[in-house]
């Protein structure tokens, strides 16, 4: 009897340990960043980090009562960092993907925008495969841009890539690419709306298939770390609710960016 009971206490005991371990409150997270990808991120002429992801994952820190220190970081690296334990999520618009699923764990979306390219004005290129044969499209290095131009298109275009969205807009405007993909948003406020892309324009349709592009951009976390991403589900959906993600989504977006 003495035996059944202490096995019963002890059973009791890892049963009680491992729901605490699931119920981990994360009061300090660590986050990773891109910083060059506006306006969703990017540094401010004071050095500081700004842009939507920045100010998101402000104010999700914020919701859970927790503090956040935000890390830097290349996008080329940005999920290898994130599983050597370097932050604990990643807001850096980055879509939730089936490809990107095997790695990581992801949070519902925070927003969705289309993917669009660019040419300079009175190109008459058309998107297709016999209009982008031969020419030249600059994309952003390991994107769904990249994937998307590559697996669509890739037997018609050179395709050249970045490690970052400016880099691509410097040989646009360099002459050195007949083209630029990238996220319409992205691309409208950080080169076509500036003095240095006033010669270009969107060409061709909206691309959002979901093969390439997903399901908008989430949070991405480590698998282990299920308590994070239902925290973070939970910010999301209470900064929605109580009108903090439309504050700051005016600031930056004369749309919904959110998405259906």
């Amino acid at each position: 009897m003495k035996r059944l009971l202490s096995t019963l206490v002890v059973a009791a005991a890892v049963a009680l340990n491992a729901a605490s371990v699931e119920a981990k409150e994360w009061k300090k997270v660590r986050i990773g960043v891109e910083g060059a990808y506006p306006p969703f991120s990017y540094v401010d002429p004071e050095g500081k980090l700004a842009g939507f992801d920045i100010e998101i994952a402000n104010a999700l820190c914020a919701q859970m009562g927790a503090e956040c220190t935000l890390v830097q970081q290349d996008w080329d690296g940005i999920i290898p960092a994130l599983l050597a334990r370097k932050y604990d999520a990643i807001i850096a618009s980055m879509s939730i993907t089936e490809e990107r699923k095997k790695k990581v764990a992801f949070t519902g979306k925070y927003y969705h925008t289309p993917a669009k390219f660019a040419a300079k004005k009175g190109s008459g290129i058309q998107i297709s495969r016999a209009g982008l044969k031969d020419k030249t499209v600059a994309v952003q290095r390991a994107t769904t841009h990249d994937n998307f131009v590559t697996g669509e298109f890739g037997d018609s275009v050179k395709i050249k890539r970045y490690a970052t969205q400016d880099e691509a807009y410097l040989d646009a405007v360099s002459g050195r690419v007949d083209l630029l993909l990238a996220d319409s948003v992205a691309m409208d406020d950080g080169f076509l709306k500036t003095d240095k892309g006033a010669d270009w324009e969107f060409v061709g349709p909206d691309f959002s298939d979901p093969k390439y592009f997903g399901d908008g951009a989430g949070i991405a976390i480590r698998k282990q770390d299920k308590d994070l991403v239902a925290q973070l589900n939970k910010a999301i959906k209470d900064i929605r609710a109580n009108g903090t993600y439309d504050a700051i989504a005016k600031k930056y977006f004369d749309f919904d960016v959110y998405g259906e």
